[in-house]
């Protein structure tokens, strides 16, 4: 089992988007990036911890590739907007990809490249790529928030 972490906005549709998907064995939205230890949803929603709104996942290669992960991470949110998705703006929603090692690095920023490149976006991808940091799930009933609240699917 490998881990992958992304940040797209408000985590609830992210993890919504990534726990239907075949080959994902767990996810769980949380924080990560920040300067403050064990931050609480209302901590990061200050702008002032710089943590991010995250999901981490745990998948399993054999059945589906990091690639895959990214292709999704890429149409699930406009990864040209910074400390935005839709009405959510902050820091905490800005487009990342918190890299596990040095491979998902290198595919991470072929990915990005690629799509700049071949101008997939009219704008400039402002998704930033930085190495994992301490990664804090959030609190329990952010946790499948879609399931729990019984919405069935969300905007992505």
């Amino acid at each position: 089992m490998e881990k992958a972490t992304f940040g797209a906005g408000c985590f609830w549709g992210v993890q919504n988007k990534f726990q239907k998907t075949n080959g994902v064995i767990n996810t769980t939205a949380g924080y990560m990036g920040g300067n403050l230890e064990n931050p609480t949803y209302k901590d990061v929603c200050t702008d002032k911890t710089g943590h991010v709104e995250v999901v981490q996942i745990d998948y399993d290669s054999s059945i589906i590739s990091f690639e895959d992960l990214l292709d999704i991470f890429w149409h699930i949110h406009d990864p040209t907007q910074k400390n935005r998705q839709g009405p959510d703006i902050g820091t905490q929603y800005k487009s990342i990809i918190f890299y596990h090692n040095e491979k998902q690095k290198k595919i991470s920023e072929e990915s990005k490249s690629k799509l700049e490149r071949i101008k997939k976006y009219n704008k400039s991808i402002a998704t930033e790529i930085s190495p994992v940091k301490t990664f804090y799930p959030a609190e329990e009933y952010h946790q499948h928030y879609f399931k729990k609240n019984g919405i069935a699917q969300s905007h992505f």
